[in-house]
């Protein structure tokens, strides 16, 4: 069966460890980058289908990742997600914006 996506380290030795044979090669920067936005919808899909704790760590992997490729601070994406909250809020109200009327 064909793939062509990004999975986790240690999954070409799962498959081993199964009696598989994976066929894997290292992608590039510009792959990497490409397979990282796929694999965030992929697994946000996931997250969507089946919302568990499991499947949003999986989105959150996929991010680290990101900020890993970014080169983002961790702590800076928590500052500007703060400094973001400070200016406009959060979700926490369940506001739904139905409508502007000019």
């Amino acid at each position: 069966m064909k793939y062509n996506k990004l999975v986790r380290d240690k999954i070409p030795a799962i498959i081993r460890n199964n009696g598989a044979i994976p066929v894997t090669h290292v992608s590039n920067d510009a792959e990497y980058w490409e397979k990282l936005k796929d694999k965030l919808i992929e697994e946000v899909e996931e997250f969507l289908q089946e919302p568990s704790e499991e499947e949003l760590a999986d989105v959150l992997e996929v991010i680290d990742a990101i900020c890993d490729v970014k080169r983002i601070s961790k702590d800076k994406l928590e500052g500007i997600k703060k400094r973001k909250a400070d200016e406009r809020g959060r979700f926490r109200e369940r506001i739904i914006l139905d409508e502007v009327i000019p």
